[in-house]
């Protein structure tokens, strides 16, 4: 008969013990563990540490003084802006202005060269010149005058204004009340407001 090894066919196959922990007095085993319990004593205080929310308010604090600082700029910017376009309104009304002036000066300075041609009709209606074909040039002329700003003045009768007319002469007479004129030798011109020529006329004024 054969010999069996000792408690060999009788138990169950052997199992995989648990390993045994390191023997007290292990310095290598001592350093682990004392390292693992470090770690998870920071991520507890980590996790119940206060000071996180205050860290997130003081980063916070800086990105609201920007938008702060930023918005104070663009308002600054926008006021320039408006004063900008002000004085840009101003500028094309000022521009606008002269231009429209410069061209009424030109017209005016235009027709003004004609007024010895009207002087010239003037006399010769006096004398009852103006009459046919001739009569129908002048008054186109005269028209064409008035379009381009000349308003005539100066008729018999009128009231002596030292600012639209020029004594040439003055007589005296009982039967005056005020002094008016008597003849207009030359007729007057202006533009607007403005006299571009004043009517000589002879006065009559009261005794």
């Amino acid at each position: 008969m054969t010999e069996q090894p000792n408690g060999a066919g009788h138990g169950p196959p052997d199992e995989e013990q648990p390993q045994a922990s390191a023997p007290h007095g292990d310095p290598l085993a001592e350093a682990v563990d004392a390292a693992f319990a470090g770690v998870v004593g920071d991520e507890d205080e980590l996790a119940a540490d206060p000071g996180d929310g205050q860290a997130v308010d003081e980063a916070a604090e800086p990105v609201g003084d920007e938008l702060a600082a930023a918005q104070e700029r663009i308002a600054a910017l926008t006021l320039d802006l408006q004063r900008l376009q002000a004085e840009y309104v101003n500028y094309k009304r000022r521009v606008d202005r002269d231009r429209e002036l410069n061209k009424r000066q030109a017209t005016v300075a235009a027709a003004t060269a004609l007024l010895p041609v009207l002087d010239d009709i003037d006399r010769a209606a006096e004398h009852g010149e103006v009459v046919g074909g001739f009569k129908v040039v002048a008054d186109s002329l005269v028209r064409v005058v008035g379009q381009l700003g000349l308003e005539r003045f100066g008729e018999p009768g009128e009231e002596f204004d030292p600012n639209l007319h020029e004594a040439i002469s003055q007589r005296v007479s009982d039967e005056a009340t005020t002094t008016t004129v008597e003849h207009v030798a030359q007729a007057g011109y202006r533009a607007g407001d403005r006299v571009v020529r004043a009517a000589m006329v002879t006065v009559l004024s009261p005794g």
